[in-house]
C-alpha cells in the first residue's frame, strides 16, 4: 500500500520578536548554551549506544558477563536496568538536567537512537565511524512545544512561542511555498511534526518539518522516462520521442569552475593580507568563495530537479529511469575531475525527494 502522505522540511529565518536589546541578548545566550549542551548530548549519545552494541565482541571480557542488551526486568539475560533507548536518555537526564529543557534532550535521544540504529550494521562491519557532531547542531524540540502561533497582518509573518521565548519569521519575498506551508500550519490543514532549531552565522533559522498529502496526480504506468546525467548536460531527459536537455556545461561546469578559480586566486593574494589574532582574517577573502560554491551548486541541482519532474508530470510519466547511473558512479569514482565537480548523490537526492512527492517512482539501472 502506498503512502498517502510525505514529510517536508522548510528552512526559515526567524528573529527574537522583542524590542528589549537585553533580553533579545539573553536569549541568544540561552540558545547558544543549548545548542552546545546538544552537541555533547549528542557526542555522548553515540558513544553510550555504539559501547552497548559492541561489548559482545569485546572478547577481552569474561566470559560469564551477560552480554544480551535488554532490561533485566523483562529479560532474565539482559543487562540493562532499562531499555536501550532509555538509559542514553537516562544519562543525559542525570549530566544535564535543569540546564536545558528535557523536551529537547527527549527528542534528540529519539532522533539519534533511530539514525544509529539505521547505521549500526555498518558500524559494526567497520565500513563507517560513528559521527561526530559538530558546534552548529540543530536544536530538536516536539511540536507540542511550539504555541500561540499568530498571523501578524501588519507585517504578513507569522510569530509565535518556543520554550517562553517569542519568535518571529522573516519570509521576505517567499519564492518558494514556506508562507503557503505556515498559512495552512496555523489553519490546521497541514500537521507540524518534532523540528529543529539552528543557530549559522549570527541568525536564526527554524527548520520546520510538515506532514502533508501526496498531490493526487494522474499518471500513466505505461509512459516512461529515462533520465541521463553527465558533465556536457547535466540531465538528457527522454520521454518517447522527446528529447529534453536541461542545464548545459557552461551553464553549470563553467560557472563551478570560475568559482574555484576566484578561491584560488584568493588564496594565493591572502600572502599579501594583513594577519590577525590566527588566521581567520588572513583567509577571509577566501572563505566567502566556499560557501557561494556551495550554494551554486544547491541551488543549480535544485533547479535541474524541479524541471526533470515537471516535465515527467507533464507527459504523465509514472516511472523514471536513471539510465546506467551505478556505472557511471563507478567511473567517476576513478576521475578526481569527475568525482569533484560532479555531485551525482546530490542531483540523486533531490530527484528522488521530488518524484515522491509528485508519485513518480525512480529506477536505478
Amino acid at each position: 500500500m502506498k503512502e498517502t502522505t510525505i514529510t517536508t522540511t522548510r528552512k526559515i529565518q526567524i528573529l527574537i520578536d522583542s524590542p528589549d536589546k537585553d533580553f533579545i541578548k539573553d536569549a541568544y545566550k540561552t540558545l547558544s548554551r543549548w545548542q552546545s549542551i546538544c552537541q555533547r548530548s549528542a557526542n555522548y549519545l553515540f558513544t553510550h549506544q555504539f559501547i552497548q552494541h559492541q561489548l559482545k565482541d569485546m572478547v577481552y571480557l569474561r566470559e560469564d558477563i551477560q552480554l544480551k542488551l535488554a532490561d533485566w526486568t523483562t529479560d532474565p539475560q539482559g543487562m540493562l536496568t532499562t531499555s536501550r533507548q532509555n538509559s542514553t536518555y537516562r544519562f543525559l537526564s542525570s549530566q544535564f538536567k535543569g540546564l536545558i529543557p528535557m523536551h529537547i534532550l527527549n527528542a534528540l535521544n529519539h532522533t539519534l537512537v533511530v539514525t544509529y540504529s539505521q547505521k549500526a550494521g555498518a558500524y559494526q562491519r567497520g565500513e563507517e565511524s560513528i559521527s561526530n557532531y559538530k558546534h552548529d547542531i540543530p536544536i530538536p524540540f516536539l511540536a507540542e512545544n511550539v504555541r500561540r502561533l499568530t498571523y501578524i497582518k501588519e507585517r504578513n509573518e507569522y510569530s509565535f512561542q518556543l520554550f517562553s521565548i517569542p519568535f518571529r519569521t522573516y519570509l521576505g519575498h517567499d519564492q518558494v511555498d514556506k508562507r503557503r506551508l505556515m498559512q495552512q500550519w496555523l489553519e490546521g490543514t497541514v500537521k507540524f511534526c518534532g523540528s529543529s532549531l539552528q543557530l549559522a552565522k549570527r541568525k536564526l533559522y527554524l527548520l520546520a518539518t510538515f506532514e502533508q498529502k501526496k498531490e493526487q496526480l494522474v499518471l500513466s504506468d505505461e509512459i516512461i522516462a529515462e533520465a541521463s546525467l553527465s558533465l556536457d548536460y547535466p540531465v538528457v531527459l527522454t520521454i518517447g520521442k522527446a528529447v529534453f536537455k536541461v542545464g548545459s556545461k557552461e551553464e553549470f561546469l563553467y560557472r563551478r569552475m570560475a568559482i574555484q578559480a576566484a578561491r584560488q586566486r584568493a588564496l594565493s593574494a591572502a600572502t599579501f593580507c594583513r594577519g590577525g589574532k590566527g588566521k581567520k582574517r588572513k583567509f577571509q577573502g577566501a572563505a566567502k568563495f566556499k560557501d557561494i560554491e556551495k550554494a551554486f551548486v544547491r541551488t543549480k541541482l535544485h533547479t535541474y530537479s524541479k524541471k526533470v519532474i515537471d516535465l515527467c508530470l507533464a507527459h504523465k510519466a509514472a516511472t523514471l529511469i536513471l539510465v546506467n547511473q551505478q556505472e557511471k558512479e563507478e567511473q567517476a569514482k576513478n576521475n578526481a575531475f569527475v568525482f569533484r565537480n560532479w555531485g551525482y548523490g546530490g542531483l540523486k537526492e533531490k530527484l528522488a525527494y521530488k518524484a515522491a512527492r509528485a508519485g513518480i517512482t525512480i529506477i536505478t539501472e
